[in-house]
């Protein structure tokens, strides 16, 4: 297996900005992030994973620990593009600290970035995510007494288009010569095929549904799935809440609002042994009792901290639309959304503890 070595031995440059660079808050905080996460753990998880790396033939790779803390930046720095990821890790020492790198050493290829996200796998970022999760529970975070469990709206990153043009390009696509571009290479860059359409309080939307389940306590982001906007939200919930079990805690009780209540999600709680959070809805014929009412309140006070987490990365980092044009890749962001969040709540929860 053959990886690059990060230059981690100090250059003249900089023994040169050592003084001037003492009391960085920036290299600071992010010496502090690096030293409260064991990211060896996570190495190999990335590793067993990744296709690229395991020949002695052809120039080194880059390590994919690297690349994945490289793209944790670029959430956490509200970064939009690839190319722009790799300008900032040329201009900024905080960065290069984080990475492990010295002032003379150059960033990777924005291309480098592009295929490092294509090659994870849903399956890849939940490992990495459930073990990051781990870590933080050992270290005295209890994260299963509750979670809120929700979704949200996400538009897409192609212009609308109306249902019958959307199937007209589908059945195109599904041919050899849709695959294809204009000069018969393959592909690389289409618009959105599959988002759909949906209606909520009488506006149309076209785009995707991001469902999550976030822990009630501290806030940290158990889960995160794609799925397209039309799709309901209440069969989301039994995934959710499976994916969220990171410790071998069981987890308690679940919240979430009035579009998760049915018999399906109340019998699955039930059988496994989980306290009902779900909002009661008025049906046909039995309004809500005062007792259901005051239930409701106590419930939405608990379950705001879901909202909470889709407030602050609407407002900071642009998940209100996605980045990608396929469904698979923009779930992929979001799991690095999710790693980022939870890597930066943890340190501060931790500091503060």
């Amino acid at each position: 297996m053959s990886f690059r070595k990060t230059e981690t031995n100090l250059t003249f440059v900089d023994l040169v900005l050592s003084n001037s660079l003492t009391h960085n808050r920036a290299i600071e905080r992010m010496q502090e992030i690096d030293a409260a996460i064991d990211w060896s753990r996570i190495d190999p998880i990335l590793i067993s994973s990744y296709p690229v790396g395991k020949s002695d033939e052809g120039n080194a790779a880059y390590p994919p620990l690297f690349l994945l803390k490289c793209l944790i930046l670029q959430q956490w720095q509200r970064i939009d593009s690839d190319p722009e990821l790799e300008t900032q890790i040329n201009d900024r020492r905080s960065f290069k600290v984080f990475l492990g790198m010295s002032l003379e050493q150059l960033s990777p290829d924005h291309c480098t970035f592009s295929r490092f996200r294509s090659r994870l796998s849903p399956d890849t970022m939940r490992a990495v995510n459930s073990e990051l999760l781990s870590q933080l529970a050992s270290k005295g975070l209890a994260i299963n007494e509750g979670i809120a469990v929700d979704a949200r709206l996400v538009k897409s990153a192609s212009h609308p288009r109306g249902k019958e043009k959307l199937a007209e390009e589908k059945k195109i696509r599904e041919t050899p010569d849709g695959k294809l571009d204009k000069t018969g290479n393959p592909l690389k860059f289409s618009r959105d095929l599959e988002s759909d359409w949906t209606v909520k309080n009488n506006i149309p939307h076209y785009g995707l549904k991001e469902h999550a389940s976030v822990d009630a306590r501290y806030g940290f982001v158990l889960a995160t799935e794609i799925s397209p906007a039309s799709f309901h939200d209440s069969p989301y919930l039994p995934l959710c809440v499976a994916s969220s079990c990171h410790t071998k805690n069981p987890i308690k009780k679940v919240y979430a609002d009035k579009g998760y209540f049915g018999k399906d999600n109340r019998e699955f709680l039930h059988m496994n042994n989980i306290e009902d959070g779900i909002m009661r809805k008025a049906t046909r014929g039995a309004a809500l009792t005062q007792y259901e009412k005051e239930r409701n309140k106590a419930i939405s006070k608990v379950r705001y901290v879901i909202e909470q987490y889709f407030g602050i990365s609407h407002l900071h980092n642009h998940a209100g639309r996605a980045r990608f044009t396929k469904m698979i890749i923009n779930g992929i962001d979001c799991k690095l959304r999710q790693l980022a969040f939870n890597i930066f709540r943890g340190t501060k929860v931790l500091r503060t503890a």
